[in-house]
């Protein structure tokens, strides 16, 4: 039987999500652009399903949220509709060296355009520096945009100190929420941040839909240029099969997430505890105590990441070495590496992610079968010091 610990990658689509989404592939087909009967049914479910997404992060109107194609668009309507919308105001735009590749790259894609882009630093355990970020912002910074969470250590970064300086200093500020909103509550009347990047399959919906929140008053420029859907700044006929199960996501998520978010706490600090325990010379990267729930990323000296997964693939086990949007590359995590990492020891990763779905069960296989996995491939590795290697062959006798 599978174990499947690789939940920030993807999650499997609820069958209560699954089931109110059915009558939207063949039966409740109409556009809500239409101006039939049939038509209005639709823009009614539309407004419901975008009234509960707004729910789910306690907007006050139902109109702050976008639809989109998913995470990535949300990402580039934020940070390019937001750079052309205020280029006249300013061209300088911070991120931090640990954001998702989408935003890295988008970044590059704006400095291209002539934009400037500031990345500020991490601590050591992947948390920006307040007082470098605050040193960043000039009379030309237009946005801020920092994760709410790193996608891969897990770390939390402090998004309500981050809102405080860009509202003071008259700046946008952004935060892809996409690794933290199944496990962290999202309020935007208790911090309120500017943009927000939500996607669906990250709480449990479909694949294929997202979200942009705008708080009032904020405004981007499109992207994609149509017909003016999404109040204009997001042309296209909007995806109602999955946007019916990105609300529905939404609605569970916002009455279970509290509940959902302890257990799994419980259940990544036997992970943590039972690895870091049961296998010499590991470590926990990202913060110890400021982290997702549901995050555990280690590090093993002396091997190497790719040969760990696939050796967790015989076992049946699903994990990561990093980001899976950039897990193509043989390059070592820009993550670790910003956290003062070497390459080498960057590339001896593993990351566990875990979901709704996990069972203690699963846990305690996943202690079970990794330091006979750790110990194999240190055997094999011409890194490995002698005196491990005696360890280890004492432990055998």
């Amino acid at each position: 039987m599978s174990i499947y610990l690789d939940y920030q990658a993807a999650k499997p689509v609820d069958e209560r999500v699954i089931e109110e989404m059915l009558p939207y592939f063949n039966k409740r087909y109409a556009n809500p652009s239409s101006l039939h009967g049939d038509g209005d049914i639709a823009t009614d479910t539309l407004k419901k399903a975008r009234q509960k997404v707004a729910d789910f992060i306690n907007a006050p109107k139902a109109d702050s949220i976008l639809f989109t194609s998913g995470a990535t668009e949300s990402n580039n309507l934020a940070l390019i509709g937001s750079a052309l919308r205020n280029k006249k105001k300013g061209d300088h735009i911070i991120i931090s060296e640990i954001e998702h590749i989408t935003i890295l790259n988008i970044g590059k894609f704006l400095e291209k355009q002539g934009f400037k882009v500031s990345r500020v630093p991490v601590d050591r355990f992947g948390i920006i520096n307040i007082e470098k970020l605050k040193r960043l912002i000039n009379e030309r910074t237009i946005l801020i945009s920092i994760s709410t969470a790193s996608n891969e250590i897990g770390s939390l970064q402090p998004i309500e100190e981050i809102s405080d300086i860009a509202s003071e200093k008259k700046v946008l500020f952004h935060t892809d929420a996409v690794a933290s909103e199944a496990v962290i509550p999202i309020d935007v009347q208790k911090v309120p941040i500017d943009l927000i990047t939500l996607s669906s399959n990250d709480i449990y919906g479909p694949r294929g839909v997202g979200a942009l929140y705008l708080k009032k008053g904020v405004r981007v420029n499109p992207i994609l240029i149509g017909g003016g859907q999404e109040r204009g700044m997001r042309s296209g006929s909007e995806n109602m099969t999955g946007i019916v199960g990105f609300a529905k996501a939404a609605e569970i998520m916002k009455k279970e997430i509290k509940d959902e978010a302890a257990r799994i706490n419980l259940l990544r600090d036997k992970l943590i505890g039972g690895i870091l325990e049961s296998i010499p010379k590991s470590y926990l990267n990202g913060h110890p105590e400021k982290r997702l729930p549901n995050n555990a990323h280690f590090r093993f000296e002396y091997i190497e990441g790719e040969s760990l997964i696939l050796s967790l693939r015989d076992q049946n086990v699903s994990a990561a070495t990093g980001s899976a949007c950039s897990s193509k590359t043989l390059e070592p995590s820009h993550t670790l590496i910003a956290t003062g990492l070497l390459h080498e020891e960057a590339h001896g990763s593993l990351l566990y992610t875990l979901g709704r779905f996990t069972t203690e069960s699963d846990i305690d296989t996943a202690i079970e079968v990794l330091p006979g996995i750790i110990k194999r491939l240190r055997i094999l590795s011409p890194l490995t010091p002698l005196d491990l290697l005696k360890k280890y062959q004492e432990a055998e006798k």
